[in-house]
C-alpha cells in the first residue's frame, strides 16, 4: 500500500476527497499551482488529467511533480492514448524516482474529439493491461517480466468505472478485471442517476472491497447542463436538474447547491467523492462547505 496521504485516508477508512484540475495550456504554471493550493487542506488529493478530451496540455507527469514540491498530494492520470508501453513504463518509473506514489490508469479519449485531429493514436495497451504492468512494476518486474535492478514502485493505483453503463454485464466484466489487476480506488464519471449509483453499490462496488468515488460535477447553467448531455456520451442530467438551473436568478449559486447536495447522497452511498468542476476549481470548497464537509485534519 502507498505512503501516501491519500492511501493513509483509504488504509483508515476516511471519507475520500478528490478533486480534478486541467494543467495549463502552455508552459507557465502559477495559475494551476495557485488553484490546487486553494484546494489544499479540503481535498486528500488532486487528480492532474492526462490531455483530457484529447486537447493537447502540459504533461500530467510534470504538473504533478509540481504540485508534490508544492506540497499538494497528485493523483497522475495516465492514458494509452499517446503512449506505447516502454513510454509508460519510463513515466511510470520516472513519477516514481520524483516521489509521486498515486496513478490513475486511464484508456484515453479518441484522438478525434480533441484538438490535434492529425494526431497518430498508440492505444498499445488499454486501461487493464496498464494496470498490470503498474502492479508489474510494484513487484519489481519490467514490462517483459524481467527483474528490476532496484526492487519494485510503490504506485496506488486507481482506475475509472461507469456506474451508469447500459450493459451490466459490461460493466460486472471490466471492474472486475480491473479489481483483479490490482486498482485500489475507483473514481467515477459523472454521476446524474443515484438510483444507479447504489444498485452499482449494492451489487459490485461494496463487494469488490475498494473505495468508490463518485463524480460530481459542478453545472454552471441550464446551457451548460444541455451541452453535457448532448456531447457526452452515457451523461444524462435529468431535465428537473436542467429547470432549477434555468429557473434560477443566479444559475452558478443554483449548480453549487445542486453539487453539494449531490455530495450529501454520494456520503450515504459510497466512499467518497471526485469534485469537477471545469474552469470554476476555486468554487470547490464552497461546495464542501455547503455539504457540510469540514477542512481536512
Amino acid at each position: 500500500m502507498s505512503s501516501s496521504r491519500f492511501g493513509q485516508a483509504i488504509q483508515q477508512g476516511e471519507f475520500l476527497l478528490t478533486a480534478e484540475i486541467t494543467p495549463p495550456k502552455g508552459a507557465d504554471p502559477r495559475a494551476m499551482l495557485a488553484l490546487a493550493q486553494q484546494l489544499k487542506g479540503r481535498v486528500h488529493a488532486i487528480n492532474l488529467t492526462d490531455s483530457n478530451r484529447a486537447m493537447a496540455r502540459m504533461s500530467p507527469l510534470a504538473a504533478s511533480v509540481l504540485l508534490h514540491q508544492a506540497g499538494i498530494e497528485p493523483i497522475f492520470q495516465l492514458a494509452c492514448r499517446d503512449r506505447n508501453r516502454l513510454a509508460l513504463q519510463g513515466d511510470l518509473l520516472g513519477g516514481a524516482a520524483l516521489g509521486l506514489r498515486n496513478v490513475l490508469a486511464l484508456t484515453g479519449d479518441p484522438i478525434q474529439v480533441g484538438d490535434c485531429a492529425d494526431a497518430r493514436a498508440v492505444f498499445d495497451l488499454e486501461s487493464v493491461r496498464l494496470l498490470q504492468l503498474i502492479q508489474r512494476l510494484n513487484n519489481g518486474l519490467d514490462c517483459n517480466g524481467k527483474p528490476l535492478p532496484d526492487g519494485g514502485t510503490h504506485w496506488l493505483a486507481g482506475a475509472a468505472v461507469e456506474p451508469q453503463s447500459g450493459s451490466f454485464s459490461g460493466l460486472e466484466r471490466r471492474f472486475n478485471r480491473k479489481l483483479e489487476n490490482g486498482a485500489e480506488f475507483f473514481q467515477t464519471q459523472m454521476v446524474t442517476d443515484f438510483e444507479q449509483l447504489e444498485r452499482f453499490m449494492d451489487k459490485l462496488g461494496r463487494p469488490g472491497g475498494k473505495p468508490i468515488l463518485a463524480g460530481i460535477f459542478l453545472l454552471k447553467s441550464a446551457k451548460n447542463a444541455q451541452f453535457i448531455n448532448r456531447n457526452l456520451p452515457g451523461v444524462k442530467i435529468p431535465e428537473a436538474i436542467i429547470q432549477r438551473l434555468a429557473n434560477a436568478d443566479h444559475p452558478l449559486e443554483e449548480g453549487i447547491r445542486i453539487a453539494a447536495e449531490q455530495v450529501k447522497q454520494a456520503r450515504q452511498i459510497c466512499q467518497g467523492v471526485h469534485l469537477m468542476a471545469v474552469k470554476a476549481e476555486h468554487l470547490i470548497p464552497r461546495i464542501l462547505d455547503e455539504a457540510g464537509i469540514p477542512p481536512l485534519n
